[in-house]
C-alpha cells in the first residue's frame, strides 16, 4: 500500500488540497468495487491538528502532524496564498521534514503555488520545477538556482514532481495515478471528475508580464521602448545606442534584469500582442501578423506556436469570443 501525505500548509488553497484526497481516494474506491485491497493510505499532515486554509474561510482537521507521520512514500505540496514570503515563513517547519522523508526514499509533489514551498527545501535546485505563469517573475527572483519550465503542466525529475498553474495539479495527480494504478485507472478517474487527460504545457493559458521588479532603469526604459513601439523593426544595436551601452554589456544585463534575450522579449511582446487581437477582434491570421510587426508568415505562425503552444487559427478558434458563440 502506497503511503500518501497531503500536506495542511497554514494557508493552503483548499481546492488543490481537497480535489488530490478525492483523486486518490476514489482510486481505493475503485479497488474496492472490484473486491481489491485499497492501494493508497492516504493521510492529511499538518503541523497542528487544526489549520486554518483558503484565508481562513476554512479549517481542515489533520489526520497526523509531521512529528507523528512516520515514514511516508509520496507527500503532496497544495497550493498556497496570500504573501508568499508569509506563506512560506508560517510553513517553515515543513521544510526539514521534507527534506528527511526525500532523502529517506519518498517522493515529493508540488501543486501550483506549492512550488515556492518546495523550492525552498533545495531539493530542485539545478532542477526543472513549474508553477502557476502568473508567479514566474517571483519564482525566478526567488529561486535563480531552479530551472523554472513555465510552459510545463508536469515536471517530472528524480522522485520530485511539480504542476503548473491553478487546476492543471488535476494532471499531476492523474499522472501519478497513472503511475502507480495503471493506465486504466488513470483514464477512469479522469472520466469520473471529468479532467482533460495528458494536457502536456500551459502556453496557451499565458499572459506574458514583462520583469520590471528590478533595479536597473535604463533597461527598464528599453523595455518600455520595445512594449510601445513593437510593431516597428527594433535591432539591439539601435537599443545599446539609446542608452549609450555597448551591446554585449546590454545583452548581458537585459537577459539578468528580465530573463529573456532582447530578441526573446521583443517576439513575447509581439506574440502577447497578437493573442489579444486573435481573441477579440474579427482580423485573420495575416492581418495580425502585420499588425504586429511580421512579414513572413512562417516565421510568424512558428514563434506562435512555439511561444502558446496553439497555432494562430487553432488559438483563434479556441479563445475567439465571437466564434466561440457561432
Amino acid at each position: 500500500m502506497k503511503h500518501i501525505s497531503i500536506l495542511v500548509p497554514k494557508g493552503a488553497i483548499l481546492g488543490s488540497l481537497e480535489g488530490s484526497r478525492q483523486l486518490f481516494s476514489q482510486v481505493n474506491e475503485f479497488y474496492k468495487a472490484k473486491g481489491q485491497p485499497p492501494l493508497f493510505k492516504v493521510q492529511l499532515v499538518g503541523l497542528s491538528n487544526e489549520t486554518l486554509v483558503s484565508g481562513g474561510l476554512f479549517t481542515v482537521n489533520t489526520d497526523v502532524t509531521i512529528k507523528d507521520a512516520g515514514k511516508t512514500d509520496l507527500i503532496i505540496i497544495p497550493a498556497i496564498d496570500g504573501e508568499i514570503n508569509e506563506a512560506i515563513e508560517k510553513n517553515k517547519d515543513f521544510i526539514p521534514w521534507i527534506v528527511a522523508q526525500y532523502r529517506g526514499g519518498s517522493e515529493v509533489a508540488s501543486l501550483c503555488l506549492g512550488a515556492f514551498l518546495l523550492a525552498s527545501t533545495g531539493l530542485v535546485n539545478g532542477r526543472k520545477c513549474a508553477t502557476h505563469w502568473l508567479a514566474e517573475n517571483d519564482f525566478r527572483r526567488m529561486f535563480p538556482d531552479v530551472t523554472l519550465v513555465t510552459e510545463k503542466i508536469i515536471t517530472d525529475e528524480q522522485g520530485i514532481y511539480s504542476s503548473g498553474g491553478a487546476f492543471s495539479y488535476l494532471n499531476l495527480i492523474l499522472y501519478l495515478i497513472e503511475k502507480y494504478a495503471g493506465r486504466d485507472i488513470a483514464v477512469l478517474s479522469a472520466k469520473v471528475f471529468a479532467i482533460e487527460l495528458d494536457r502536456e504545457n500551459q502556453l496557451s493559458f499565458t499572459i506574458f508580464q514583462g520583469q520590471k521588479e528590478h533595479e536597473d532603469e535604463p533597461i527598464k526604459k528599453i523595455q518600455e521602448f520595445i512594449e510601445n513601439n513593437f510593431k516597428e523593426k527594433i535591432t539591439i544595436d539601435q537599443l545599446a545606442a539609446m542608452q549609450a551601452i555597448g551591446r554585449r554589456n546590454l545583452e548581458r544585463r537585459f537577459k539578468k534584469a528580465t530573463s529573456n534575450t532582447i530578441v526573446e522579449y521583443i517576439q513575447r511582446v509581439k506574440m502577447e500582442a497578437a493573442k489579444v487581437s486573435l481573441e477579440s477582434s474579427r482580423e485573420n491570421v495575416n492581418e495580425v501578423m502585420y499588425k504586429v510587426g511580421y512579414t513572413d508568415t512562417k516565421a510568424f505562425r512558428t514563434t506562435f506556436k512555439r511561444i502558446t503552444g496553439l497555432s494562430p487559427i487553432q488559438y483563434r478558434t479556441k479563445y475567439n469570443r465571437e466564434i466561440a458563440v457561432l
